[in-house]
C-alpha cells in the first residue's frame, strides 16, 4: 500500500532543497532530552576548556576529562539535574522549559557524571562521598 503524504509534509525520498522549503525549522521546539538525542555526548569536557582549569584546580586531568559540558546553544533536558560551573555556589538545579546553554554557561549534567565526582563538584567535603577516603 502506498504511503499517504499529507500536504506540506516532507517525504523521505524528496530532494533536500524541497524538504527545507516545506519544513524550514525542522526540530524547532523539540525537547531533545526527552526524545533520545543527547547533546551532552558531543565530546566537550572540562579538560578542553582552559578557563575551567583555574576554577577546578583541585581536580586531576583525568577528572576534568570526565566532566561533560553541554555545548553552547544546546537545550538542557527538561527535569534533568545540572550545575553551572560559572556559578560560584555550584548549586544543583532542575532544568525546566526551554533552557539553553549560553555563552556564559558551563552546564554539567548529573546523569553523565559518576556520583563521587558529582559530589566533589558540588562541594561535598566528606571523603567517603567523593572517593578520596579510600
Amino acid at each position: 500500500m502506498a504511503e499517504v503524504q499529507r500536504k506540506g509534509q516532507a517525504s523521505e525520498n524528496m530532494p533536500q532543497e524541497y524538504k527545507q522549503d516545506l519544513n524550514p525549522h525542522e526540530g524547532a521546539g523539540l525537547n531533545h532530552g526527552l526524545d533520545g538525542k543527547n547533546p551532552e555526548k558531543a565530546g566537550l569536557n572540562a579538560y578542553d576548556i582552559k578557563e575551567l582549569h583555574n576554577k577546578l584546580q583541585d581536580f586531576t586531568d583525568d577528572e576534568l576529562k570526565q566532566i561533560v559540558i553541554i555545548p553552547r546553544g544546546s537545550r538542557l533536558a527538561q527535569t534533568a539535574t545540572y550545575i553551572d560551573l560559572n556559578n560560584p555556589k555550584r548549586e544543583e538545579f532542575t532544568a525546566m522549559g526551554a533552557i539553553e546553554a549560553g555563552d556564559d554557561n558551563y552546564y554539567v549534567p548529573k546523569s553523565e557524571i559518576g556520583y563521587q565526582l558529582w559530589n566533589k563538584l558540588i562541594g561535598v567535603e566528606n571523603p567517603e562521598r567523593t572517593g578520596e577516603g579510600n
